[in-house]
């Protein structure tokens, strides 16, 4: 190839690395620089929370031996990994269109004519390059941009579906425990209300209470009769919950017997943190790689406004016969290239481009949008978080009032000062006060996980399970 020739090739190629997508420039997190101040926020300080894993903040060894099971076994999670690894693929697929497509052939006739002593064979084998795009304007780079940072928008949902896998697992734990609790007050109630029926009947049958005390008696009794079926199906459900986010059966005794053992191993996490920890949440990050992957997309747009300029080649042999063909004379080459542009579209390409800004300005409010909704999630959970422990203490003290009262109460009907109907509004409140207490007991073991779920903070959460 003479020096010309080289230079007018040379030429094009150095233009290859140009881009027109515009630079991404990300804009500062649209809320407030730390969460809301007030009583119910209990801020503590401006200092960065640190990364936890999951394992420091559920410290329960057999909450921890469900989550990792989980992470294995969850289905949820396995799509979500083959996602990732077919997004992966994909950046490679786009990715080969910038570099030159090389293929090789052959072909082999023989013929024979009336008369002849011999035939004659004709043999080629030829190779090169088949298609070869040159990339002038970043049409191509910026497609495969496009792609990595939709891959990298994946990954980062990933990460999403495990952080929601854990929380979920952890609030179905603790719903077990809670559920116990109440299948235990059930019970109880229940077996109070039987005894309240027998001395009820004894006394009818003494002549001493009238009948509708009985009847009265009764109806507690068949109420805590209800809910004891309840509470076992509701037991039975949070089983059927727990094993379709492990994947698999659950060895019971990895279950909790009570709130009592699930509130002290979900640990609290501090309310003082500014709000830009949320860039690293990974719905953040993949509303961050969308805007990206749509910022490259302006790039391709923009590019197919000009020419596309292919090369091929072809590189080979060929003769007549099979033992010349490797002779210096049957060496042949050839070299060509395309240029084509399109002169008049009605606009269309102009359009897509007109498309692609748009898709990016979508992109770039979502982006915004899912700062402000994790923003809001966290500041939710952080209002809970400030008040929860007084609505704790103060459902417990109720339950103990609502207990001395029902005892005091059912000693005054006894002692025939009140009537029955004094007991049974007592004992009704009673059980209305433990439930109170159970239900207040688990908003807070709900709201350490809620914190947890919406700082997205598991800096084990990645593509891989453990």
């Amino acid at each position: 190839m003479t020096p010309l020739r080289i230079l007018l090739l040379a030429g094009p190629l150095t233009l290859a690395g140009c881009s027109l997508a515009p630079k991404t420039v990300l804009p500062p997190p649209p809320v407030a620089e730390s969460w809301p101040v007030g009583d119910a926020y209990l801020l503590q300080s401006e200092a960065m929370l640190p990364i936890l894993s999951y394992k420091q903040v559920f410290t329960d060894p057999r909450l921890q031996a469900l989550t990792e099971q989980a992470l294995i076994n969850n289905r949820d999670l396995r799509i979500a990994f083959a996602n990732v690894a077919a997004a992966r693929a994909q950046v490679r697929v786009t990715r080969s269109g910038q570099f030159p497509v090389v293929g090789v052939s052959a072909g082999a006739g023989y013929g024979e004519s009336t008369g002849a002593s011999s035939g004659s064979g004709d043999f080629s084998l030829r190779g090169g390059i088949t298609a070869f795009e040159l990339d002038l304007f970043g049409k191509l780079a910026n497609a495969t941009e496009a792609d990595r940072n939709r891959a990298l928008g994946t990954e980062a949902a990933s990460r999403t579906v495990r952080i929601g896998l854990i929380a979920d697992l952890a609030q179905a734990w603790a719903s077990y425990g809670a559920d116990r609790d109440l299948l235990a007050i059930a019970q109880q109630t229940a077996a109070n209300a039987r005894e309240n029926v027998r001395l009820t009947r004894a006394r009818l049958d003494g002549g001493v209470a009238p009948r509708t005390d009985l009847r009265q008696a009764e109806q507690i009794l068949a109420t805590a009769e209800d809910a004891i079926a309840q509470q076992t199906s509701a037991l039975a459900q949070d089983e059927n919950l727990i094993r379709l986010l492990v994947g698999g059966d659950v060895d019971r005794a990895l279950l909790p017997a009570g709130l009592a053992e699930v509130t002290p191993s979900i640990v609290s996490l501090p309310a003082g943190v500014r709000s830009d920890i949320l860039l690293r949440r990974p719905d953040v990050i993949e509303a961050e790689y969308g805007l990206r992957a749509a910022n490259a997309n302006i790039g391709v747009a923009r590019a197919r406004l000009f020419p596309s300029i292919s090369l091929t080649g072809l590189l080979g042999f060929a003769s007549d016969a099979l033992g010349g063909l490797f002779d210096g004379g049957a060496f042949n080459w050839s070299a060509g290239g395309d240029a084509t542009a399109t002169l008049f579209d009605a606009g269309g390409r102009r359009a897509g481009v007109a498309v692609s800004e748009a898709q990016r300005d979508a992109a770039l409010a979502g982006y915004e949008g899912a700062i402000q909704t994790a923003f809001r999630e966290v500041a939710d959970a952080l209002a809970v978080q400030g008040t929860i422990s007084e609505r704790v203490r103060a459902a417990a003290a109720n339950s103990e009032a609502a207990a001395d009262t029902a005892m005091l109460t059912d000693a005054r009907y006894k002692g025939g000062v009140d009537s029955f109907l004094s007991s049974l509004d007592a004992q009704r409140s009673l059980y209305a006060a433990r439930r109170s207490e159970i239900a207040t007991q688990l908003l807070l073991v709900q709201t350490r996980v809620a914190l947890f779920r919406a700082l997205g903070g598991d800096s084990g959460a990645g593509t891989q399970a453990p």
